[in-house]
C-alpha cells in the first residue's frame, strides 16, 4: 500500500478515535456505522487520445463516519470506509482492478434536529487514494496506477430518530475523483469518475 492510502486512513482514523475522547460532550458526537455503494458517472472518458473508452464499475464497502455538532444544526463531519474495490474496462474488456480509500470532510447543516425524520446537507472536501492496482486482459503485465486526487464533496441524506440515541440514516453524496492514468509510467489520460455514494446507516449519538 502507498504511503498516501496510509496517510488517509490514519487521518480518517485519527479524527475517529477522536470522538471517543470527547464523549463528555454528552450529546454533540454522532458516530455511523453502515454500507454504501460507490457509482461512478456513466462516461469515465477516454486514455490514449481517445483510442481506449474507460467503464469504471461500482463498487460497496463498510463505511464509518463521526459528526461533531457544534450547535444543533451544525456540525463537522468525517467519513472513513474500508477499502472499495472496482472493476475497470477498456473498450469494454476488463483491463484491471483498483482499490480506493475516500477520505471525506464535510461541513452540515441539520435543518430540524429535534424532529423525528430530519433532513440535512453538507458539503466539504474529498481526499481519494488509490492503490493495489491489479492488471489483466488487454493490460497484463503492464504496471497500472492512478494518482491521489483532492476535489469537492457534497451531501445530502434524512435522519430518522429511533430514540435520544439512536437513528438510521439513508444519504447520498457526490465526489469530484479524476485521477491521472500511467501505464508503464506513461500518462494516458484522466479518468473522470464523479461518483454518487448512496447507502444506510445506523447511528449512535454520544
Amino acid at each position: 500500500m502507498r504511503t498516501t492510502s496510509k496517510l488517509g486512513i490514519a487521518l480518517a482514523a485519527a479524527l475517529l478515535f477522536g470522538a471517543a475522547a470527547h464523549a463528555e460532550d454528552a450529546g454533540n458526537w454522532v458516530v455511523k456505522l453502515g454500507a454504501h455503494n460507490v457509482d461512478p458517472q456513466s462516461d469515465n472518458g477516454k486514455l490514449a487520445n481517445g483510442a481506449l473508452r474507460v467503464d469504471a464499475g461500482s463498487a460497496a464497502s463498510l463505511t464509518i463516519t463521526a459528526e461533531r455538532l457544534v450547535t444543533p444544526n451544525w456540525g463537522f463531519e468525517v467519513l472513513a470506509a474500508l477499502p472499495f474495490e472496482h472493476d475497470v474496462k477498456l473498450n469494454g474488456v476488463k483491463a484491471a482492478t483498483v482499490k480506493h480509500l475516500p477520505p471525506t470532510f464535510s461541513l452540515q447543516y441539520h435543518f430540524v434536529p429535534e424532529n423525528v425524520v430530519s433532513p440535512f446537507i453538507g458539503v466539504g472536501i474529498n481526499f481519494t487514494t488509490f492503490f493495489d492496482e491489479r492488471t489483466t486482459g488487454p493490460l497484463h503485465g503492464a504496471k497500472l496506477n492512478l494518482s491521489d486526487t483532492w476535489g469537492p464533496a457534497a451531501h445530502a441524506g434524512v435522519d430518522f430518530r429511533l430514540n435520544d440515541r439512536w437513528l438510521v440514516t439513508l444519504d447520498t453524496r457526490w465526489m469530484k475523483i479524476d485521477p491521472d492514468a500511467k501505464v508503464n509510467g506513461v500518462k494516458l489520460g484522466t479518468v473522470h469518475i464523479d461518483p454518487l455514494v448512496y447507502g444506510v446507516a445506523v447511528g449512535y449519538r454520544f
